[in-house]
């Protein structure tokens, strides 16, 4: 155990994004966080962000202040773009990550009408599984368990990274047999932004959803984004007219004509403090660079897994680096009981998820490998 702590301090001494810590609010500096894949640490840009909109936009504009208001949700996610590797005007960040793939589920569902098969990963993430049914249901479809069969589906529902294993898909293979076989393929990227260069025109994907609460460090419940290939961003009619959709949004006509622009995908008034802050967490990894996120996010993992080793744990998180997301899954019959008590007794803040999975989550801008080091110990000696 004590070789593992050494070698996680001379790692920690090396790491070029060791400073961007110094970015984030640290309440106790001595725990070990190992959730940042669930809700990333607050930035200090959001807290004086934040305090700055409401003192002098909010109190000192008031609703003057909406001039500047409006568009925020596109430019937020002009922001964004560069991280998945999206044009700026084909991301908007707007509303939950469950609101957002409702829209594109149901929009792409509408691009193949002669089809009525919705695929989805039968282990997925649950409001990923939980959507599709309900659409599917609504429509009359039927739900088909995996990927296997894709000639007849007319939407698959993919996330890229496993939330469970950190697995990532091979998308660009995935993509390009989806589309041979005619099915549109709505991709879900909520463990992938801001630790991944997903890089969505390289890989073939079209549309996709994800959250800005965990390695983007938006803040709890901030808005997720859409992102749609700018070419099929007009031939989609999402199921929700919402005023902020329409083409000419003050003049309060009968009749809804969809924007042409991203800005289609929008509903109603967007949350201006979660966007500022979501704003200023995807700052923090924009100038941090996704390609040097990436790199630290390797060199986590393997240490995670030496440490496994080392410590007789059993994990099934991919060993190759380029299909391993940002976690550890280590697997423990006592699992549940384990969590809680690294929580109590070790100040190590990790993750349960059913049946037996501790989940350390290792966000690359605050996570430090001693973190690592002492959470897998920690789970070690709860065993």
């Amino acid at each position: 155990m004590q070789e593992l702590v050494e070698e996680a301090v001379a790692l920690d001494g090396g790491d070029p994004l060791a400073g961007w810590r110094a970015e984030f609010v640290i309440a106790d500096p001595e725990l070990a966080y190992l959730d940042g894949n669930s809700l990333g640490m607050p930035t200090k840009r959001a807290f004086e962000r934040v305090e700055q909109v409401m003192r002098d936009d909010w109190a000192a504009g008031l609703i003057r202040s909406w001039d500047q208001w409006l568009d925020w949700p596109q430019a937020v996610g002009a922001e964004l773009a560069p991280l998945i590797g999206a044009e700026p005007n084909e991301v908007v960040v707007h509303d939950s990550t469950s609101v957002n793939l409702f829209q594109l589920i149901t929009a792409a569902v509408d691009l193949r009408p002669d089809r009525r098969v919705i695929a989805v990963d039968p282990t997925d993430f649950p409001t990923d599984r939980y959507i599709v049914e309900s659409i599917a249901a609504a429509c009359g479809m039927e739900v088909r368990a995996g990927f296997d069969q894709l000639d007849d589906v007319a939407v698959a529902v993919r996330s890229m990274v496993d939330y469970r294993s950190a697995e990532i898909v091979d998308v660009a293979t995935e993509a390009t047999r989806a589309c041979e076989a005619g099915a549109v393929v709505v991709w879900d990227l909520s463990h992938a932004a801001g630790l991944l260069p997903v890089r969505v025109h390289e890989v073939g994907i079209d549309l996709a959803v994800g959250c800005t609460y965990k390695f983007l460090n938006g803040g709890p419940g901030a808005p997720a984004f859409t992102f749609v290939r700018a070419d099929l961003i007009e031939q989609l009619d999402e199921p929700f007219h919402g005023w902020f959709a329409q083409t000419d949004q003050f003049a309060m006509g009968d009749t809804f004509t969809p924007r042409a622009d991203i800005g289609r995908f929008r509903i109603g008034t967007p949350s201006i403090l979660s966007l500022v802050a979501a704003q200023a967490g995807i700052e923090v990894s924009a100038a941090a660079g996704i390609e040097a996120i990436r790199a630290k996010s390797v060199e986590l993992g393997r240490f995670g897994l030496r440490c496994c080793d080392a410590l007789g744990l059993s994990t099934s998180t991919p060993r190759d680096d380029d299909r391993r997301g940002g976690h550890l899954c280590v697997h423990e019959p006592d699992a549940r009981r384990i969590v809680a008590e690294m929580t109590e007794h070790d100040r190590v803040l990790a993750d349960f998820r059913e049946p037996d999975v501790v989940r350390l989550g290792c966000s690359p801008l605050t996570t430090r490998f001693a973190d690592v080091a002492r959470a897998t110990i920690a789970v070690a000696d709860r065993r």
